[in-house]
């Protein structure tokens, strides 16, 4: 028999919480979680709500054999997914305890996020979830107008309000930018002339994956290495980057778990940059060429394992939304 949890609000006054979720606050979910970034936009995730939990699984059977053989981009996507359903239930004024690899006879359950007991949200809870509508990619150059050091800092700062451990984000400085340029350029050209990876990228391209952008197919704004992206020298590279700013969300660890935290930062760093008035995106690809990864831990001396790259500018066009699952192949309610 279901029972009906009697909880009171910060006014004192009675709120009552229903033995499942609403179909309002389903809605509220369902689109927080699709509207998430993914690895070649593949929204390698689905949800089970199930009386007042959301789980989230990995579907393992979307997959880039050589973008990410490992699955590790596939984990950095859902864990990106986790961050906005879990700002979607403070939204919906609950708290959000939440565990990860819950179900050890459903390995694919990567986390578990449960409505708790009544709170109100915090203005930067409130501020994040108002940037998930917003968020989307930035191929291309930014604006002139160079990000403040400060807002720069504090995106830095946001790991402390994830509640992850073992992930960090570090601000890269004015002469990282050439280890940067190296790294890239050298990624690049590797992933070039890959036939396989060309392949399956003109594969994904072609079919309900990636869509194709309208920003110049160079570096540092191609975000995916084509054919037919232009990788200028070094010289020129480091030069571009120096009038963008970056983060390289990195983690103790590299393994399931690290992947899943680095996307649930990397998520929450991006809002928090929308909702101050930023334009981001983010580039793993480079990170998958062995060299290249262990070139800049050590180039850039990181104490741990770079997941993902973040590029930062104020935004230079409006930003272009990319094409969802139906919400009917993703969410499953359960009674």
């Amino acid at each position: 028999m279901r029972t009906t949890r009697h909880l009171t609000d910060l006014t004192g006054a009675a709120r009552t919480a229903p033995p499942r979720w609403t179909e309002d606050e389903v809605a509220v979910l369902a689109a927080a979680l699709t509207a998430a970034p993914s690895v070649h936009n593949s929204q390698p995730w689905s949800l089970r709500l199930r009386d007042r939990t959301a789980t989230v699984f990995e579907r393992v059977d979307i997959t880039l054999p050589r973008h990410d053989p490992m699955g590790r981009d596939r984990l950095v996507s859902c864990g990106a997914a986790v961050a906005n359903l879990r700002l979607a239930v403070r939204r919906l004024g609950w708290t959000a305890p939440w565990r990860q690899f819950p179900d050890q006879a459903a390995p694919g359950a990567v986390a578990e996020v449960e409505a708790g007991g009544p709170a109100e949200p915090t203005e930067t809870e409130l501020a994040g979830y108002g940037a998930i509508a917003r968020r989307s990619s930035h191929r291309g150059p930014f604006a002139a107008e160079p990000v403040d050091p400060a807002l720069l800092r504090s995106l830095r700062d946001t790991a402390a309000d994830v509640e992850v451990p073992g992930v960090v984000a570090h601000v890269l400085r004015g002469e990282d930018r050439t280890h940067l340029a190296r790294v890239l350029s050298h990624s690049a050209l590797v992933l070039r002339q890959d036939d396989a990876y060309q392949r399956e990228l003109a594969a994904w391209r072609g079919g309900e994956g990636i869509a194709t952008a309208d920003a110049p197919w160079s570096l540092p704004w191609a975000g995916l290495v084509d054919r037919t992206t232009a990788v200028p020298d070094d010289t020129v590279l480091a030069e571009r980057l120096a009038r963008e700013s970056y983060l390289v969300v990195g983690t103790t660890g590299d393994g399931r778990s690290d992947h899943l935290h680095a996307g649930m930062l990397t998520q929450r760093l991006w809002l928090a940059a929308v909702a101050a008035g930023l334009a981001c995106s983010i580039m793993t690809q480079p990170l998958h060429v062995p060299e290249s990864r262990a070139g800049l831990i050590e180039r850039l001396e990181l104490a741990g394992y770079p997941q993902v790259l973040v590029r930062l500018g104020h935004p230079a066009h409006p930003p272009r939304p990319t094409s969802r699952r139906p919400l009917a192949e993703v969410v499953h309610i359960e009674d």
